[in-house]
């Protein structure tokens, strides 16, 4: 029996403190519950990449930090015209590169007097800033039909960057992600469009 208060309510009993080895367990297991959840995340969600290249100027600066959504294209989402995207490098120079889709797989992609045409159709590209879109290979013919399962992606910035115009179409497959936000430098923190 707790001794009475002489306030008119039970003795308060001083508690127990943890032991220092508990401590450490309770950090141990906050500390592993945080790097599973961040795994997580960068695994199935989001993750972070680095712009290799000047491809995407003025859009996405060389070396900025974007994030891509991993899941878009996990859950039957499918990379549609306009869509930012990150895949692997089919040259195999850099882990991975990012570009514009410009047609997916049924559509047919023609180059004409520096314009691109998609199903016959002149796109209108205000993010290439008027720099005109010339074949980069002899192998790839236009009209080209992009087959089914895959995408044409090139970057913004026209007259430099190693998109589909050298390597042809790449298949849905090697998409990482739609990359939809630039997070550093804090100057160019903002949505991609």
């Amino acid at each position: 029996m707790t001794p009475a208060n002489p306030y008119g309510g039970p003795r308060s009993v001083a508690l127990k403190q943890p032991s220092f080895a508990r401590t450490i367990l309770t950090y141990a297991v906050c500390i592993l519950i945080a790097v599973i959840l961040a795994a997580t995340v960068r695994y199935f969600l989001i993750e972070p990449y680095r712009i290799p290249t000047g491809s995407m100027l003025p859009t996405i600066q060389l070396d900025d930090m974007v994030l891509a959504n991993k899941l878009v294209y996990k859950v039957g989402g499918k990379p549609k015209y306009k869509d930012v995207v990150v895949f692997k490098d089919p040259t195999g120079q850099y882990s991975q590169l990012i570009k514009r889709v410009i047609a997916v797989g049924g559509d047919t992609v023609d180059l004409r007097d520096g314009y691109v045409y998609v199903n016959d159709q002149k796109l209108d590209e205000p993010y290439t800033h008027g720099k005109l879109s010339e074949p980069l290979s002899s192998s790839i013919q236009f009209p080209l039909r992009v087959p089914d399962g895959d995408i044409w992606v090139m970057g913004d910035n026209r007259t430099n960057s190693a998109d589909s115009r050298l390597f042809g179409p790449i298949s849905v497959s090697t998409v990482y992600g739609r990359a939809w936000w630039t997070y550093w430098p804090l100057k160019h923190f903002g949505a991609l469009k």
